[in-house]
């Protein structure tokens, strides 16, 4: 038992030395177990199958535990015994490994098949509910974070349900059993090897933690050293431009330095464990050995005896070091799924389930009613101050004004990404909060500054303002949109691949593309925010095109610092510190001495 836990441990603190990341680990309490609870619903619809899984997990421990006393009764029937006695216990055992293996394969199967369809629902849930989260949630949330919860985290959950639990129930049926059979076959060997087994678990622990303190250290080190080239490579250019070479290899020569320094220090560490374990292991066969071999001298055990209980010590010791290992991977599940229940029980938006369209479809009468807001990130600073205005059906309205004032918010608040803190946001006369938020939202579309590409083809992109829309329907959105021309010149048309983010396309061509999704969505309130302020000339008069064609018709909020662009708005309201100090049109508000939106333009054309 001494040497395979030994042996267990040691290979328990390799594995956790050579952990990337340092998962948290919670403690299993009433508290955490209610909480994740409503994990276990999950398994419901599984739960014959899994009961079934637990059966054959059962009887694979029962066949291992046969395994020794087969053994042993086949030594001790060397002497003295019938030839056939030898084959019959030869038979039995040839017996118990096929029904081990078959047990085996049963057991496997049924908790993968039961975990991978738990795991699968699970992140259809997770990710339902979190892509219908308000923006808040995502305001004091990394993207990273939220990825990491999604794979990391239910991918853990994943290894813990189909492996661990199972190798942690069988190891202590072994355990148990084990030592059963140990006391059964010599209590007094079982004795004295049970009270030695304290001290070696301390040692082996405190051992453990100094190599794991060593090991996150080295990771810490591989991390800071990663972080040098991925700076380094994302921003060659400066380091050319610079002539920063020979620095930046100074700077990584010195981060690789430091980990061999550290990576020795765990290798000492390791070594004088590896001596340990070493040492105690092959004291403890001899131990084992000489005592057994006093026992049998005297003849209070037979050679079979001896052999089964060696056979036993090194299940029952291996099972001591792997469910310390198991334990600790289930406390970190036990974190995982934690993280992954926090973002179920965050507050989602009010969706009704369905997209459901609006039994009047909005005319596109907009207006704001003396609506204050701030950010739930930022309560101390108000970012619109009674801010009160009017569009009718129609109506062109520019948003201009110093960065800061509260231009983008207001866009926000039309889209019901936020909900004002006091005042009101209404669409023909009708509270914004009394919609259903997915019809609402329907009925507007947005062309942003940064235009985001999903990392599919052209026509993928355009069809997502109307998912299901004809290509009849999308190729004349795009003509509309001043896109088709530049669409046709790729070999594969709309079939063309964007990249990531839409990399493989110019900043026009995809504010073309945004615009074209637009057409298709074909919104009674459109918001465009930025549109052409990162453009050249040219692209600019394509987009520009596009945008007063996509206008026509439909209640439009247009976020502008390029004072040049809005000229034709039928209203201008002029934002500064989150209040509106001016609303008129371009030639009234021009007229105003000292106006904030003359200034603004002068300084423009300066």
């Amino acid at each position: 038992m001494l040497w395979g836990y030994l042996c267990a441990t040691e290979k328990m603190a390799r594995k956790k030395a050579l952990d990337q990341e340092d998962l948290p680990k919670v403690k299993l309490t009433r508290k955490n177990l209610s909480k994740v609870r409503k994990l276990l619903t999950y398994f419901r619809p599984h739960r014959g199958k899994y009961a079934l899984g637990l059966m054959f997990l059962f009887f694979t421990g029962l066949t291992a535990l046969a395994f020794p006393l087969l053994i042993g009764k086949m030594v001790n029937s060397a002497t003295g015994a019938l030839l056939q006695d030898i084959d019959r216990i030869a038979l039995i055992l040839l017996v118990v490994f096929i029904l081990q293996s078959v047990f085996s394969y049963f057991r496997i199967y049924l908790f993968v098949n039961v975990t991978e369809n738990v795991l699968a629902a699970l992140r259809r849930d997770t990710y339902s509910h979190l892509i219908r989260l308000p923006m808040n949630f995502f305001s004091k949330r990394r993207v990273g974070e939220l990825n990491s919860r999604i794979a990391s985290d239910i991918n853990m959950l994943s290894d813990t349900f189909t492996t661990v639990v199972a190798e942690f129930l069988r190891q202590a049926m072994l355990i148990v059993g084990g030592i059963a059979f140990l006391a059964y076959t010599s209590v007094e060997l079982t004795v004295m090897i049970l009270l030695s087994v304290p001290v070696i678990a301390i040692l082996a622990v405190v051992f453990g933690r100094a190599i794991r303190k060593i090991s996150k250290e080295t990771q810490d080190r591989i991390a800071d050293s990663n972080t040098i080239v991925e700076e380094t490579m994302s921003g060659i250019a400066s380091v050319k431009a610079f002539a920063n070479e020979r620095f930046e290899i100074m700077r990584y020569g010195k981060s690789t330095n430091d980990i061999v320094n550290v990576a020795l220090r765990g290798a000492k560490a390791r070594g004088l464990f590896a001596s340990f374990i070493i040492f105690c292991l092959f004291g403890g066969v001899v131990f084992v050995i000489w005592y057994g071999v006093r026992l049998v001298n005297m003849g209070e055990m037979g050679v079979g005896d001896m052999f089964q209980f060696v056979l036993y010590s090194m299940f029952v010791g291996a099972s001591i070091g792997g469910i310390a290992e198991m334990y600790a991977q289930m406390q970190k599940a036990l974190g995982a799924a934690e993280r992954v229940l926090e973002i179920m029980e965050e507050q989602a938006e009010p969706f009704s389930g369905a997209a459901t369209p609006l039994k009047q479809p909005i005319v596109g009468r907009m207006e704001f009613a003396a609506v204050n807001f701030r950010y739930a990130s930022r309560p101390e600073m108000q970012v619109l101050r009674n801010v009160s205005f009017c569009a009718e059906p129609g109506e062109t309205i520019a948003l201009v004004g110093p960065s800061g004032s509260g231009k983008s918010t207001m866009a926000a608040l039309v889209l019901r990404f936020y909900d004002p803190e006091s005042g009101t946001i209404t669409f023909d006369g009708r509270d914004a909060r009394d919609f259903d938020l997915e019809a609402l939202r329907a009925n507007m579309a947005m062309v942003p500054q940064d235009v985001l590409l999903f990392g599919g083809t052209i026509r993928e992109n355009i069809e997502y303002g109307r998912p299901g829309a004809t290509m009849q329907e999308i190729e004349e959105a795009a003509r509309n949109a001043n896109a088709h021309d530049f669409i046709m010149s790729f070999p594969e048309g709309y079939e063309t691949v964007v990249g990531e983010r839409g990399v493989k396309l110019s900043g026009g061509q995809r504010q073309r593309i945004a615009i074209a999704r637009a057409v298709l969505k074909d919104p009674r309130i459109l918001i465009l925010d930025e549109a052409t302020s990162s453009l050249d000339s040219e692209s600019e008069r394509l987009v520009q095109e596009a945008l007063d064609k996509l206008m026509k018709g439909r209640t439009s909020l247009v976020i502008a610092h390029r004072l040049s662009t809005i000229r034709n708005a039928h209203r201008i309201v002029v934002l500064d510190k989150g209040r509106i100090t001016e609303v008129g049109s371009h030639r009234e508000l021009l007229e105003k001495e000292g106006g904030l939106y003359r200034n603004l333009l002068e300084l423009q054309e300066m």
